[in-house]
């Protein structure tokens, strides 16, 4: 399950030991498709890591903290500190191989 962001708010993926921060907007198709891919990898991944979708044009706090300037963008938190950054979309295959280097 994908977690959404509200309100800039990322207490619970700081607290996480371990969280995948999707970066994404509604408007942008790679974004679009990324979500299932996404959906299926935090179902995949239940226990290891949480997952959370962060719109930028509704927290752009969060947007601008992390330094995202193009989307989709994920980012990785381990005990709340950035380990890991991708841009673009990727493939399930992609995805769960890139994730496996930082989990």
């Amino acid at each position: 399950m994908v977690h959404e962001v509200h309100k800039n708010d990322l207490t619970q993926a700081q607290a996480a030991d371990v969280a995948v921060l999707d970066f994404n907007a509604t408007w942008c198709n790679p974004c679009r498709m990324l979500a299932p891919v996404l959906e299926e990898a935090s179902n995949d991944l239940e226990g290891k890591a949480l997952f959370y979708g962060i719109d930028v044009d509704e927290n752009l706090a969060l947007a601008q903290q992390f330094g995202i300037s193009s989307i989709p963008a994920l980012v990785v938190l381990k005990n709340g500190q950035p380990v890991a950054r991708q841009v673009g979309f990727m493939p399930k295959a992609t995805l769960m191989q890139w994730l496996s280097t930082v989990l």
